[in-house]
């Protein structure tokens, strides 16, 4: 769960609906060779949905020790480290983009790997990787160059969907900074065309709750609100 605290309120923007924000976003991408990829469908169905093992934990929001709901970063380590091992096994039927997501698996949690309570995370990520990649032709070189399609358009829909206004630089050479019109990435990867964002985004008071049942009838009597922006290249 993406959690945005504004006036009074929190926006609850769901996984699955930040990533299939990521997903349509990166159709439009024309830079790198992604329009004419042989696995080009592949990898746009990796970015729509690497967050599909949020499902679950995402239609029961979770309440923290002080009645916070609990956005991606601060879930528990247990239920992190069991929704990407369920969301790979959604894509097992299309191997390369299962690899691609044990891909954003690692790479997302990388700082934890030092944490001897994340080391069997990173062994099931690990292996899945090398389970579906090793279904397909691709080498790992390739997986990787591809991997930076599903890196940049994941930054670019959270940079939007959080609301984040700080300049964010990717390794591979793109900038991603939060504006008010919505987003602006550079070197400009869309050609020169702007592209609307849109998420929605369920309404609560900002105040705490008791459990999980509460934050869903506060969900259910609350209001829904679209966001929209633009995302376009510098």
């Amino acid at each position: 769960m993406i959690v945005r605290h504004v006036d009074g309120s929190q926006l609850l923007i769901t996984q699955p609906d930040h990533a299939a924000l990521a997903g349509r976003i990166m159709e439009h991408w024309t830079a790198g060779g992604l329009q004419h990829s042989p696995r080009r469908a592949d990898i746009l169905m990796a970015i729509h949905e690497h967050d599909n093992g949020w499902r679950e934990s995402d239609r029961a929001p979770m309440v923290g020790r002080e009645g916070n709901v609990l956005d991606f970063v601060h879930a528990p380590d247990d239920v992190r480290h069991a929704l990407w091992v369920r969301g790979i096994e959604r894509l097992a039927d299309t191997p390369y983009a299962a690899a691609l997501v044990a891909q954003h698996a690692i790479h997302v949690y990388e700082r934890k790997r030092a944490e001897p309570a994340w080391k069997t995370f990173f062994d099931d990520m690990e292996a899945a990787r090398a389970l579906h990649l090793g279904r397909t032709s691709a080498s790992r070189e390739v997986l990787w160059a591809d991997y930076a399609h599903l890196r940049l358009a994941d930054l670019i829909s959270l940079t939007f969907c959080n609301g984040w206004r700080d300049q964010k630089q990717d390794h591979g050479g793109y900038s991603v900074r939060g504006d008010e019109p919505g987003v602006t990435v550079s070197p400009d990867p869309f050609g020169s065309a702007r592209i609307t964002m849109e998420v929605t985004a369920a309404v609560i008071p900002d105040a705490p709750f008791s459990s999980s049942a509460d934050v869903l009838k506060a969900i259910e009597r609350g209001e829904r609100q679209t966001l929209t922006g633009v995302v376009r290249g510098a």
